[in-house]
């Protein structure tokens, strides 16, 4: 039972607001506080059950852990994560990081190193509420290949599916190679039918695909292990360029201008700030033309660009990166009216042609311009006052690249290094360096 004195004193701040005798008998300045402190727990009320409202939408973790070691313990799928998050617990999933119900990510602990989870769940609007129809659902994920599929057979569909997603490369055969030798989780030179499902699976995430692609450059983080459709990837400390991130339900209370206040104030200083985005133009070089063609960055937002405690940049979500085949499938012969029908993922929007309505294949800003705009915010507040008119200069040239504009990939490079040279010049030879 609650207290006889708290339930006197909550009465006093719940009703007594609304009561015309205590008007008369207090102050009107106390009657004042107490609508304050009333209007306070509506408030704070409202926003606990959003906060709760949204963990349990966004956050299903035991879902994910659920289908993957049914299906493991089944034989279904394989995987050099499956014994470690099923069996003997040493995978566990920690703090909840999901911005959709529908591909859920948690920091986790595997034997005591911090790493990053990833899986996708079924969308729960399509689940029709039987006790198995996420099994049942999460079950065409591994239907291919099928029982009877030949190596080579396999290798074939693994081309076809790579040249498919990334255009035709001449070093596909080696990423084909690169696959197998990931999928064969023990190594015995064969690659079982639940091996092949599973890495059949992971490959249809276009993330996964990526950090397989670019699995050597610098900037990626890097794979530790997968079982079925989950993945696991080292930590990044910082999963965004910024602390704050204002939840959508509170966008209308905080201005911009306060969050982006706070945010330059907890920021880390310039100069390490001038390390993260070098490192930021590095991997804008990395995935431009790269062993596997090019790729786009289709929504250049602070909550895609982390760093780690050495303040080396790392893409802490690669979903928004697409490559330039994908991109141009998507658009060829694509219907439009304006050139905001012809526009892929976020912001990689190329022309209309309004004479024959149809879209052009090339995106008119490249990833260069859209990394500039972020980098206005990130990197010109606190810059040091001899290098910010220099630095202007070379922000306002860079976001206004164009993808159409004639030796687009020469003038693209020479921005590129033209920055990275001058924020170079000023860290380097220090402890930031």
């Amino acid at each position: 039972m609650m207290p006889r004195a708290l339930r006197r004193l909550l009465h006093l701040v719940l009703f007594c607001p609304l009561s015309k005798g205590l008007q008369s008998r207090l102050p009107a300045i106390k009657v004042k506080y107490l609508l304050l402190a009333w209007l306070g727990i509506l408030i704070a009320s409202w926003v606990i059950y959003m906060q709760y409202a949204s963990y349990s939408e966004l956050c299903r973790g035991h879902v994910c852990h659920m289908v993957i070691c049914d299906h493991y313990r089944r034989g279904i799928i394989s995987g050099s994560s499956c014994k470690a998050l099923c069996d003997q617990k040493t995978l566990t999933l920690q703090r909840c990081m999901s911005t959709s119900s529908t591909h859920q990510v948690y920091s986790g602990l595997w034997k005591e190193r911090p790493v990053v989870i990833k899986c996708g769940v079924e969308d729960p609007v399509k689940i029709d509420g039987a006790p198995d129809s996420v099994l049942r659902q999460e079950m065409s994920l591994f239907d291919k290949p099928t029982r009877g599929t030949s190596m080579d057979e396999f290798k074939e569909m693994l081309h076809s599916f790579l040249k498919a997603n990334l255009g035709e490369q001449p070093s596909l055969n080696s990423l084909v190679d690169r696959v197998i030798a990931l999928a064969d989780v023990n190594q015995d030179g064969k690659v079982s039918l639940a091996e092949a499902k599973s890495i059949w699976a992971l490959l249809q995430i276009n993330e996964f695909l990526l950090m397989v692609a670019l699995q050597e450059k610098e900037h990626t983080p890097k794979l530790l292990g997968f079982c079925g459709d989950l993945y696991v990837t080292e930590h990044v400390g910082h999963s965004s360029l910024y602390r704050i991130e204002v939840p959508h339900y509170l966008q209308a209370l905080v201005p911009d201008a306060l969050s982006s206040s706070l945010n330059h104030w907890l920021a880390p200083a310039w100069p390490r700030r001038a390390r993260i985005t070098i490192g930021l133009l590095e991997f804008v070089e990395e995935v431009f033309h790269g062993s596997y063609g090019s790729f786009l960055i289709c929504d250049a937002s602070p909550r895609h660009v982390g760093y780690n405690a050495k303040y080396d940049c790392k893409m802490a979500n690669l979903r928004s990166v697409a490559s330039e085949a994908v991109v141009r499938g998507y658009l060829r012969g694509r219907r439009c009216e304006t050139n905001a029908d012809c526009t892929y993922g976020r912001d990689c929007t190329a022309t209309c042609d309004r004479l024959v309505k149809q879209c052009n294949t090339e995106v008119v800003q490249p990833n260069l311009a859209k990394v500039c705009v972020l980098l206005q915010d990130f990197l010109l507040f606190g810059a040091p006052s001899d290098l910010r008119g220099d630095l202007e200069k070379q922000l306002r040239t860079c976001v206004t690249l164009s993808g159409l504009a004639s030796q687009m990939e020469v003038h693209h490079s020479l921005v590129l290094n033209n920055l990275k040279t001058l924020l170079w010049k000023k860290i380097s030879n220090t402890q930031y360096s």
